[in-house]
């Protein structure tokens, strides 16, 4: 069997992967502990964001002609690669964040949504919320002058039915 024949399903697997993803951002993980590497894949998983470890050959072969062919450059020393098809920013914001608490971790680069960015570029994203997060925000904010409306509108109510009516 040829080599070739054991790297292409690893390639379509890539391959696979980013096909309809929002974002992908290369990490350096050299140095983070195995306690550390197994909690960010965690919080990763639960993000719905798919983090792996590949050979960078495999990562060229899969993302040349694609949106994300501009990490190609970036796909130095060891790479991990954490991509979302749900949530834009989700592998930014989490990598970002992990970042604080361990330091060995190295963001790359990335692409969201069709933009590639550099290391600073994804932190700059990585302080965007989540749609849920602006959705919530945006729905209390409308929420927040009918309920003051509303308050208004019942002590006028309660203050009008306190007085007698007048008699003529």
């Amino acid at each position: 069997m040829a080599k070739v024949e054991l790297k292409q399903p690893i390639v379509e697997e890539i391959k696979a992967n980013l096909d309809g993803a929002q974002s992908a951002v290369l990490v350096d993980y050299r140095g983070l502990t195995v306690e550390q590497d197994t909690k960010l894949r965690k919080e990763l998983r639960e993000a719905g964001v798919i983090y792996k470890v590949y050979k960078n050959t495999m990562v060229r072969f899969a993302i040349e002609g694609t949106e994300f062919d501009a990490l190609k450059d970036s796909l130095e020393g060891p790479s991990a690669i954490a991509i979302s098809k749900d949530d834009a920013t989700a592998p930014a914001r989490i990598l970002a964040k992990f970042t604080k608490e361990a330091e060995a971790l190295e963001i790359k680069c990335g692409v969201v949504e069709g933009t590639f960015y550099d290391q600073a570029g994804i932190k700059t994203i990585s302080s965007i919320p989540s749609r849920e997060e602006l959705l919530s925000k945006m729905l209390g904010s409308l929420q927040s002058p009918v309920t003051n409306f509303a308050r208004v509108l019942k002590q006028i109510a309660e203050k009008g039915e306190g007085e007698a009516p007048a008699e003529a």
